[in-house]
């Protein structure tokens, strides 16, 4: 094996647009760290860098979205990205949407929203950690399975870091707690 020093990412990381009113407009910045971090109640993290402007109306409203975007929004993502609100108004962008709280701002062509009120904030020396309560998700129809979001439907845009370059999700694997029995079969019994 070799070091490669412990500046290191998991890859792939979805690409999310996070939301929220600042300053009484919608903002939206584009975001690699994002994850779920609790199953009940549903929780999401976003991570983000205390210099940008979208945690102001986090902090302000208690409230953000998470959108998913498709692998077609690719240059509109990254473009959320590379200018800030502060000096761009990017809810120009986007056909726009709310849910329950009214102040998490969706874009109705991410195939994926999901709404969040902020339950907790982590402080750490660069960034801050936004964790949210799920207060409701939403999916376009032609992008679920039996009522359930389907990946290859909604074609989500990936991140790999340090090489900073986006990727489609391949063909699938293998079936998470199902293929595993048969080890733990041949291992320990039925």
């Amino acid at each position: 094996m070799n070091r490669i020093g412990p500046n290191v990412f998991v890859p792939p990381m979805p690409v999310a647009l996070v939301g929220a009113i600042v300053e009484g407009k919608p903002n939206f910045m584009t975001v690699g760290w994002v994850t779920r971090v609790n199953f009940k109640p549903p929780m999401m993290a976003v991570v983000l860098n205390k210099g940008h402007y979208t945690p102001k109306g986090i902090m302000e409203h208690g409230t953000f979205s998470i959108c998913f975007p498709p692998i077609a929004m690719e240059e509109l993502a990254d473009y959320c990205g590379v200018v800030s609100g502060r000096s761009v108004d990017k809810s120009k962008l986007f056909d726009i949407f709310y849910g329950d709280t009214e102040t998490a701002p969706m874009i109705m062509d991410c195939p994926l929203n999901i709404e969040c009120r902020l339950a907790q904030t982590i402080d750490l020396p660069t960034n801050t950690i936004y964790i949210g309560e799920v207060v409701e998700s939403y999916c376009k129809p032609g992008c679920l399975t039996d009522g359930v979001p389907d990946i290859t439907k909604i074609n989500p845009l990936l991140l790999t870091m340090p090489d900073n370059r986006y990727w489609s999700i391949g063909e699938m694997a293998g079936r998470a707690f199902k293929d595993g029995l048969n080890i733990k079969e041949k291992l320990h019994g039925k």
